[in-house]
């Protein structure tokens, strides 16, 4: 249940936030803010509208920044799927409610009587902290704040997209048990352009291994790729 305050915060309430997120705030006010939803900014003139905003990007940023890191093998599009989920409105209203913060935020009348809260507004208030924390503290201990809450879930998202993404899974494999890159070859195309289907080889140091047929040559790279990992790592569970 949230809490509705008139006039102002309780220290207490503060404090509890405070302990349930591992933080201490230098400046208390930009907590305030952050715990105060948009439905009460008539009464305390602010809102965690702004910090929302700064939170949003600061995430984008530090998590962005470990993926790239974290995954140099990765390109564009993989980094960005990756992200995309990690810092959505399900994975971030999820972290909102492991802290608790349906009990801290400070909201109107009309939202009190919820049995819970929409996924909006965990994410947003949660967005709001991270925000406040950049202000207060800095970028080194808000992107330690961030990871401590999202390293798991990255986690959960590559191990997901890993397993599908065969293509990624064969060239890592390659490169790290016989030193060649897997190049994929065109064996065969047939129909119109608006139904054409391929056939696409994988090609190992010379050596041609499992093959694909597809509506693209993406997805017959994909498939070729899974052939050649069943081939090679017959012990491998996909």
């Amino acid at each position: 249940m949230a809490v509705v305050i008139t006039n102002h915060i309780p220290p207490e309430i503060l404090d509890e936030c405070e302990a349930k997120i591992c933080y201490t705030f230098d400046d208390k006010k930009l907590l305030a803010k952050a715990l105060t939803h948009t439905s009460r900014k008539a009464d305390f003139n602010f809102s965690n509208e702004r910090l929302e905003f700064l939170g949003d990007a600061v995430l984008g940023v530090v998590i962005s920044e470990y993926l790239f890191k974290a995954f140099p093998d990765y390109y564009e599009g993989e980094l960005t799927k990756i992200k995309s989920v990690v810092v959505s409105q399900p994975t971030l209203a999820k972290i909102g409610h492991s802290l608790c913060l349906e009990s801290f935020l400070i909201v109107g009348k009309g939202l009190v009587n919820r049995m819970s809260f929409p996924k909006s507004l965990l994410a947003n208030a949660f967005e709001a902290i991270v925000g406040a924390i950049y202000l207060d503290g800095g970028l080194g201990v808000v992107s330690e704040f961030i990871m401590d809450r999202l390293r798991a879930e990255i986690e959960i998202v590559c191990n997901n997209e890993h397993k599908k993404n065969y293509k990624s899974l064969l060239q890592q494999c390659c490169q790290k048990e016989f030193g060649f890159t897997p190049i994929y070859k065109v064996l065969q195309q047939h129909g119109p352009d608006h139904v054409k289907v391929f056939q696409i080889a994988v090609v190992i140091n010379n050596t041609e291994y499992g093959m694909g047929w597809g509506k693209s040559k993406k997805e017959a790279a994909q498939i070729a790729a899974y052939h050649t990992l069943k081939a090679i790592r017959p012990e491998w569970e996909f």
